[in-house]
């Protein structure tokens, strides 16, 4: 078996590439809505310029490093004859971007035998870059600064804390997730909503929010996000007995983590 890389090479190739992808981007912004197209549903949008950033991504990972494997939102799939594979979301938040919301990131990860160790994040509306290497803990790094180790937050109780999440794009989806939310809201202090899993994941990882929960999470939706997450000491779980994304993804800060999750999987057993 040949030798794994470094998660800090894999990083840094990772932050390279999210920074040229968050480029193109930023200069697709002002046409974002003149070719829209739908997946899903008629709400699920994708761009061309969603698809140009899966090019380019694929492009600088597969030109550096052409044995490797890749999972792509966009299509984009590979099977590698290495140990590594990258799984990559171009725009997480598109809808953000074809509006002009300040919340849409380029996320890629690096998995070595299917388990991702380096992830970054990178807001292409505001240029903040989350981080992270297995083991190596979760970093922000904004423009003109240096890199911020993050640590999450420590809500003292639940009624104090602040929640996010997001929904899925079919109305069946909506009307059971809907449901979730009212039971969980008169319980929190209150509930965001952001539109970017890979960014509510970094939001939990920076203390901004105290917990995050959504269902029906694709791998390149959480990959990298997760792993921030994780690496600042956020507990990155799924419903009680159950892996995370299978249904539910969930983050949450460790000092409510056993009461939110108890209550989560309470209010999801009678909304499903």
């Amino acid at each position: 078996m040949t030798t794994a890389p470094e998660p800090a090479a894999l990083l840094d190739l990772a932050v390279s590439t999210a920074r040229e992808a968050a480029d193109l981007v930023a200069r697709g912004r002002a046409s974002a809505g003149e070719q829209v197209d739908v997946k899903s549903s008629p709400v699920d949008m994708v761009t061309a310029v969603d698809r140009a950033c899966e090019e380019l991504v694929t492009s600088r990972l597969l030109g550096a490093r052409p044995e490797d494997g890749l999972l792509g939102e966009e299509g984009g799939e590979r099977t590698g004859t290495s140990r590594v594979r990258w799984v990559v979301d171009p725009i997480d938040g598109t809808t953000n971007f074809v509006y002009g919301l300040p919340a849409y990131a380029v996320s890629i990860a690096a998995e070595v035998d299917g388990q991702v160790v380096a992830g970054v994040v990178l807001n292409a509306a505001t240029g903040e870059l989350f981080s992270a290497t297995a083991g190596g803990g979760a970093h922000l790094t904004v423009p003109g600064a240096g890199p911020v180790r993050l640590t999450g937050s420590r809500p003292a109780s639940l009624d104090r804390a602040l929640i996010a999440t997001g929904f899925g794009y079919r109305a069946e989806q909506r009307r059971a997730q809907a449901a979730v939310v009212a039971g969980l809201l008169p319980e929190v202090r209150d509930i965001r909503r952001h539109g970017s899993a890979a960014l509510d994941l970094c939001t939990v990882a920076a203390g901004r929010v105290d917990a995050y929960y959504e269902m029906h999470l694709n791998r390149w939706d959480f990959a990298a996000g997760a792993l921030v997450a994780a690496e600042a000491g956020v507990v990155v779980t799924g419903l009680v007995g159950q892996p995370f994304a299978e249904p539910l993804g969930i983050a949450v800060a460790p000092s409510v983590a056993d009461e939110f999750l108890a209550l989560l999987t309470r209010l999801h057993r009678v909304a499903t």
